[in-house]
């Protein structure tokens, strides 16, 4: 992992090695994938003002801490003879453990994927959104370098840290004295391009409008040395502040582009491309704050993870408090970014009481009704940008109607799922009440693994014949939603592979009638045998109303809990009671009436009972079950079919 060079502790010198995706991920960055250089800027400026917030923080909360916050601002140095360019803040600073851990590694999960999706693209465009989503920009500095070198020192320590790097397959880290708190980044520029002086990042000018674009709102000044010849060639040194330090939230609607929105957005998210939707909001009165919230333009890779971060920011006057606030935003909307600002809170709150806070819980409660609002609104007037919204958060959102009851019917509204009306276009449960057959009451929806197993599902053989549109549900929430839900405008939601199935009109019925009567007499005997046969598998067999081709299938009681369901409360360590379901069987079927006609001439045959061991395993795997002993199912059918030949 590592050589060690120097003598003692306070001048360690070590050369390490990247983590191998780092080391990929930094190849990448050399021969630079991206067509915008110009991000590299901002995302040192990003890392720079949120070490100062955090240093602002840390000192309003250790009053030990002994550190001057009077100056807090950024620096930007240019030395045009060497070409290196410099970032400096003067904020919480880094020990030498944060650089190895922050630097030396992409501490997240999903990297190789990121990567392996990165080489794939062609589009320049394309490999700049699959990066934004892993919050890497420090590396964009060896999009434009061939040489980086950090100096850092926390906030109350005495030691420093220098780390270096070419961005290739190694990086120095060294003990240091004599260092101010805060950060410096000097990146060693590569040779000006001479064909093309737009990317020459040692240029006053240059620099200047990257900030303007970019960086322009940032709360701390971003300062820059800027030198000044006058007609009789004496040269003067000027110290401007490059960006004018406006609160976008503070700002009225009116007042911001929506360009100053986006840079906004990506230097919050730490994204690379624009946000989906952007909601501005201020709330005046008893308790008064501003909101500026952003919906991602794509899932970020962390959104199932545990350890994913969430929640928007928080200020209080202009001061920031708390990074990914929890308590403002539900977890169901964790992928929605932003900033809240308010004016009424103590500077010092914790975590335990935003929890607890009753404004808080009023603000919160604001926030999500617009949000779920204003995906309203897009599904109504925007159906591409809407469309792009379920596709990448659809299966979070759905997850509030589990947690939210408050907001469950806006939810039902806005939810989009996939359904047999239509194999390309999803659903709105509105959409689907709309085109109800006549005489219809229930919603029909069946769960599973895969659109492919539940479309071909024996469930759905008989709704399939009578036209009647199903909800295909896929995603693992479905099973728990539909539950609770029960029903949407009135209809109750109706699974198609649970309780008895009966779709024919009431003239079908008059007709069918007496031939139903007759099947239940002649098929009697052969269900109370099959009954018994199966008892360790099924708590009943009996004739189906829902099976058009297939022999048999496998249904649940109204009320029990899907297969699904049970494997994944299991899988979170909860013990469940197996449930028994019930055989239902297609009195049509040559293997079924041929079954019958066998038990009635032989009842005691033990080859019977091996047919209703196949039946039952048959029906169980067309439902994508598991068999409790595959390797006797496979004994069974081979010595059947041989038997045949």
């Amino acid at each position: 992992m590592s050589v060690s060079e120097g003598v003692g502790v306070s001048n360690r010198v070590e050369t390490l090695e990247f983590q191998a995706e780092t080391r990929q991920l930094l190849q990448l960055m050399v021969h630079s994938i991206y067509s915008n250089k110009d991000i590299f800027l901002r995302e040192l400026i990003s890392n720079a003002s949120d070490a100062l917030d955090k240093l602002r923080l840390e000192s309003l909360i250790d009053k030990d801490l002994q550190v001057d916050t009077s100056d807090l601002h950024i620096a930007i140095e240019v030395d045009k003879e060497e070409r290196t360019l410099t970032v400096r803040d003067n904020g919480i600073g880094m020990s030498r453990d944060d650089v190895v851990r922050l630097i030396g590694t992409i501490a997240k999960s999903g990297t190789a994927e990121l990567l392996q999706k990165m080489k794939e693209s062609k589009d320049a465009a394309a490999s700049q959104e699959l990066i934004g989503q892993f919050g890497v920009g420090f590396y964009s500095t060896f999009m434009v370098a061939d040489r980086v070198i950090l100096r850092t020192r926390r906030a109350g320590e005495e030691g420093g840290t220098r780390w270096e790097s070419t961005g290739e397959g190694t990086y120095v880290v060294e003990d240091v004295e004599d260092l101010p708190q805060g950060t410096s980044v000097t990146l060693y520029l590569k040779p000006e391009d001479a064909e093309d002086q737009l990317f020459d990042y040692a240029a006053e000018w240059k620099i200047r409008e990257i900030v303007k674009r970019y960086s322009d709102f940032i709360a701390w000044p971003i300062r820059m040395t800027t030198e000044r010849t006058d007609e009789a060639g004496a040269t003067t040194q000027d110290v401007q502040t490059l960006n004018s330090m406006k609160a976008l939230w503070a700002r009225a609607r009116n007042e911001v582009e929506q360009a100053e929105y986006n840079e906004f957005y990506k230097h919050i998210s730490h994204d690379w491309s624009d946000p989906l939707e952007t909601i501005h909001m201020k709330a005046e009165g008893t308790f008064e704050y501003e909101a500026l919230l952003f919906v991602p333009n794509h899932a970020p890779f962390d959104l199932f993870m545990r350890e994913g971060k969430r929640g928007v920011q928080l200020y209080v006057k202009r001061v920031f408090i708390m990074d990914d606030c929890e308590a403002l935003m539900p977890n169901y909307l964790r992928f929605v970014k932003g900033v809240v600002d308010a004016h009424d809170l103590s500077l010092n709150i914790s975590r335990e009481i935003l929890q607890q806070d009753r404004q808080i819980q009023a603000v919160r409660r604001r926030l999500v009704k617009k949000v779920l609002s204003t995906v309203k609104e897009m599904q109504a007037e925007h159906a591409d940008r809407y469309r792009t919204f379920w596709t990448e958060f659809g299966r979070a959102v759905k997850e509030g109607l589990v947690e939210d009851v408050d907001n469950r019917e806006l939810l039902l509204d806005i939810i989009s799922v996939a359904s047999t009306h239509d194999a390309n276009e999803p659903t709105t449960l509105r959409q689907y009440v709309e085109r109800m057959k006549d005489g219809q009451k229930d919603i029909y929806y069946m769960t599973g693994e895969s659109r492919a197993m539940i479309e071909n599902s024996p469930h759905i053989e008989a709704f399939r014949a009578k036209g009647y549109e199903v909800l295909v549900l896929t995603d693992p929430i479905d099973e728990v939603w539909v539950e609770q839900i029960g029903a949407f405008d009135g209809k109750s939601l109706q699974s198609v592979a649970k309780g008895q199935v009966d779709l024919d009109s009431e003239d079908e019925k008059a007709d069918t009638e007496p031939e139903r009567e007759q099947q239940k007499k002649d098929f009697a005997p052969l269900l109370s045998w099959l009954t018994e046969k199966l008892t360790e598998q099924v708590k009943e067999v009996r004739l189906s109303s829902r099976l058009t081709t297939s022999p048999a299938c496998i249904v649940g009681d109204a009320h029990d809990m899907t297969p699904t369901l049970e494997k994944m409360y299991r899988a979170m360590g909860q013990e469940m009671p197996q449930v028994k379901r019930i055989l239902e069987l297609n009195p049509t079927h040559p293997l079924v009436t041929g079954l019958r006609k066998a038990h009635e001439q032989a009842p005691a045959d033990e080859t019977l009972a091996e047919t209703a061991e196949l039946l039952y395993g048959m029906a169980l795997l067309a439902e994508g079950g598991e068999l409790s002993d595959p390797s006797r199912f496979t004994r069974l059918l081979a010595d059947r079919l041989a038997r045949s030949l």
